[in-house]
């Protein structure tokens, strides 16, 4: 029900998505020239990698020694607007038609975090990564991870059809105000360390608590 709600929806929304689509595709190219896309692996359901697709928002801009600079230094005018309005995620409805992705699900993150998750939060990729999502509407990127985990893990057991046309709706809301759209000081998000950050962090909470 579920991929046929996906595919029925992105299929009938085509005549309003895909001119703009095709639009901010000739604009990314003036702007930043080529490639227009951003590809990048990432697990999908049941782990499985699959290549994302976005728009691209940053230049390849390297110091003296060849190393791309950090994201924040990359991150154009135009590439910063496209974030903030989330349009650089449009390319993901091909994503969903060709069954990487559902509209509605996890936010799928990087490879490398597949092997960082603790067993709950492994959970997550029991259902298709979506293009929004529970931890999208409820805070997106100003969440700290353990609590966009928590949310994800929440979505997997609630999942519905009506909850998914919630967080659809939601999500209008969510980017017309242009809330959540990056953690303080980084473009997007700070890197997932894993279950050990997060222990690291309660260890911090608990001695500043015992010096009080």
């Amino acid at each position: 029900m579920k991929r046929l709600f996906d595919l029925a929806f992105v299929l009938l929304t085509a005549p309003i998505w895909l001119p703009i689509l095709l639009l901010l595709a000739l604009c990314v190219w003036a702007a930043l020239g080529r490639p227009i896309l951003f590809r990048q692996p990432r697990p999908g359901l049941g782990g499985r990698v699959f290549d994302l697709w976005k728009f691209r928002t940053m230049t390849h801009a390297r110091d003296a020694l060849g190393n791309l600079l950090p994201d924040v230094q990359r991150l154009t005018g135009f590439g910063r607007w496209l974030r903030s309005t989330s349009l650089d995620e449009l390319p993901e409805v091909f994503n969903v038609l060709k069954g990487d992705m559902s509209l509605v699900g996890p936010r799928p993150l990087l490879v490398q975090y597949l092997d960082r998750y603790t067993p709950e939060q492994l959970r997550r990729h029991a259902v298709r990564p979506g293009i929004t999502g529970w931890a999208q509407v409820r805070g997106r990127n100003a969440l700290s991870w353990e609590e966009k985990f928590k949310l994800d893990v929440w979505y997997v057991d609630h999942q519905s059809l009506w909850l998914d046309l919630r967080i659809l709706a939601l999500t209008v809301g969510q980017v017309l105000r242009r809330t959540g759209i990056n953690a303080a000081g980084e473009a997007t998000m700070p890197e997932f360390k894993g279950k050990s950050e997060m222990g690291d962090r309660r260890s911090e909470m608990g001695g500043k608590a015992v010096r009080r």
